[in-house]
């Protein structure tokens, strides 16, 4: 498995804006979809964006035009820029990456989770 580690999260006020980091230190063979998802308390996680390892993207509707994913194959890392931040998007932020070993086997990996919180 890829240990992903992130950074980035912490306390803004509503309107403001973090950026979330996550870096894969585990060289495997290839790394594919990489994203971020997000649990709030007493909900179950879900998925926040994706960016393939060609670069498409997929956002959930809450935080499309707010939220960009980015990626740097070079250095296995990926990034979430949050922007116009609501109290709603408090959560804890997991990254996750999905990939292949150099076995051949396909890797799905978590990070242990960097909390937000947005205040009103």
């Amino acid at each position: 498995q890829v240990q992903l580690v992130e950074s980035g999260g912490g306390l803004v006020q509503a309107g403001g804006s973090l950026r979330l980091s996550c870096a894969a230190s585990r060289i495997i063979f290839r790394l594919n979809d990489m994203g971020w998802y997000r649990q709030a308390p007493g909900k179950q996680r879900e998925l926040v964006a994706r960016i393939s390892r060609s670069g498409n993207t997929y956002y959930a509707d809450l935080v499309k035009g707010r939220f960009t994913i980015s990626r740097d194959n070079a250095k296995n890392t990926v990034n979430l820029q949050m922007n116009s931040l609501k109290p709603e998007d408090t959560a804890v932020y997991y990254c996750n990456a999905r990939g292949v070993d150099w076995a051949g086997s396909v890797t799905d990996s978590w990070g242990q989770g960097t909390q937000v919180t947005v205040s009103s």
